[in-house]
């Protein structure tokens, strides 16, 4: 069993002889079922899984798994993770696998394993699971396995009743030929909107783009069919749904933490003082607009399974990534679900006077960077980043160095961030300023602290100045 598959948030891996098939997939069943029944004495779980080829026959090992160690299977069939976690509650059942290659290229599949509702298991767990594994140490039992067939039905009937639009919109709908195009027109049809599909047909092969709004393939073709449509918005929904891209009126792409910023705005009005909660990543623009409307920011570690147990712990209105992630608590059940963030943008715009470009312009601007990667061996980038903290806390004081996930520096002009990517062997490097000069600044900075390190790639990659 590959190891390097049980990552910090996840099991995911390449489709093959010695990853991920149907023996692996069997033996990652036996050890999610042991660790649920031994640590919370569970009797079933839910079990989803995408559109992918490999993905019934995952099902079908899967629940082969969970019955051999007692655990009974409420099969829900192929389903977005968000509608997943949407049947946990539905059923009453707080644990489950979806089976799930997110957006991931054809040939990779990968599983998120829940830990309660709205929760998946973190590092440490996933690790036991791992142990399980190597140990041959599993539960023994016999579970039943059961199928609910109608829980598209029950997701979009709970969905459009939430969301109350002024006026009929316009919206361009990219799900990259992903399992979100099963369910996103539908919903927002049902919700009053005019939708025109893009690449929401089913297809594994992703014909036209991997589904993946961070691609920038993906949005320039959302962009082109935005604007040959007229429409006021554009999304694009990753291969599993739990990830939103926005296209503007006028073809721009939005950065999430905008659309934070807009949805907190939307909570804000019916509730001041609540706690908005995002991760080091986000803007300042973000920080600065949550704290004029009455809010409170919390900034928070990057990884959508910290971000959702940061917003349970701190009671929070709702929650977002720079990734993408958009969690609402405000009448929903706090897990990311990208077609629900749409629903409740498109119902914000739907009352306003000007369209979504307009809106982005008022406040201050910043330029912000994209993620970049500066390429470094796992076994030196914590290494790294340790350095670099120290570093900064001694030139700057430790009052301006935030680390809670690496370090993101507060400066005169801007702000710089430097954290271990907890995926690819990687750091990871963003910045923000107010003006061109001081972005350039930021980053000569950045990268001479850098290049102090051996180890630490001199090519930076995804470098790509926004302006």
């Amino acid at each position: 069993m590959n190891k390097t598959m049980f990552r910090e948030y996840d099991i995911r891996g390449r489709v093959s002889a010695d990853e991920l098939n149907e023996q692996s997939v069997e033996l990652i069943a036996k050890a999610y079922g042991t660790f649920i029944h031994r640590q919370k004495n569970a009797e079933s779980a839910v079990v989803g899984y995408d559109s992918r080829k490999c993905s019934p026959d995952f099902r079908d090992a899967l629940v082969k798994g969970l019955n051999a160690v007692g655990i009974t299977t409420i099969d829900i069939g192929m389903v977005t993770t968000p509608v997943f976690y949407f049947s946990q509650y539905l059923l009453g059942i707080p644990n489950g696998v979806m089976i799930t290659g997110s957006h991931n290229p054809d040939g990779w599949s990968g599983f998120k394993m829940a830990d309660g509702f709205s929760s998946t298991l973190l590092s440490e767990d996933i690790q036991t699971i791992y142990q399980l594994i190597q140990k041959n140490d599993f539960a023994s039992g016999q579970g039943r396995a059961f199928q609910f067939d109608n829980i598209k039905e029950c997701y979009i009937s709970a969905l459009k009743w939430r969301v109350k639009p002024k006026r009929r919109l316009r919206i361009v709908i990219d799900a990259g030929n992903g399992i979100a195009g099963k369910y996103a027109p539908q919903l927002f049809r049902a919700a009053g909107f005019d939708v025109i599909e893009q690449f929401c047909e089913l297809d594994p092969s992703f014909p036209h783009h991997f589904p993946n709004p961070s691609d920038l393939k993906s949005l320039e073709m959302l962009r082109e069919k935005t604007l040959e449509v007229q429409a006021d918005v554009g999304m694009a929904i990753d291969g599993d749904g739990d990830r939103l891209g926005v296209i503007d009126d006028k073809g721009n792409i939005i950065p999430s933490d905008r659309l934070l910023m807009l949805l907190a705005r939307q909570i804000l009005k019916e509730k001041p003082g609540a706690k908005i909660v995002f991760d080091v990543k986000c803007s300042q623009a973000l920080i600065e607009d949550i704290k004029a409307r009455g809010g409170i920011p919390i900034m928070w570690m990057t990884g959508h399974s910290y971000i959702k147990r940061k917003i349970k712990e701190e009671n929070a209105a709702i929650g977002g990534e720079h990734s993408g992630h958009i969690f609402i608590v405000d009448n929903f059940y706090a897990f990311d679900d990208a077609l629900f963030s749409g629903l409740r943008l498109v119902e914000y715009l739907s009352y306003q006077s000007i369209p979504l470009s307009e809106i982005l312009k008022q406040g201050k601007q910043y330029y912000s960077s994209p993620n970049i990667q500066v390429p470094c061996a796992d076994e030196k980038k914590y290494q790294v980043i340790d350095g670099i903290i120290k570093d900064f806390q001694e030139e700057l004081g430790k009052e301006n160095v935030i680390t809670i996930n690496g370090a993101r520096v507060n400066l005169s002009n801007g702000w710089g961030l430097v954290r271990a990517s907890s995926n690819i062997p990687s750091l990871v490097v963003m910045l923000e300023a107010e003006t061109k000069e001081d972005y350039l600044d930021i980053k000569s900075m950045l990268r001479e602290k850098l290049e102090k390190y051996p180890g630490v790639s001199k090519k930076w990659e995804n470098d790509i100045d926004p302006f």
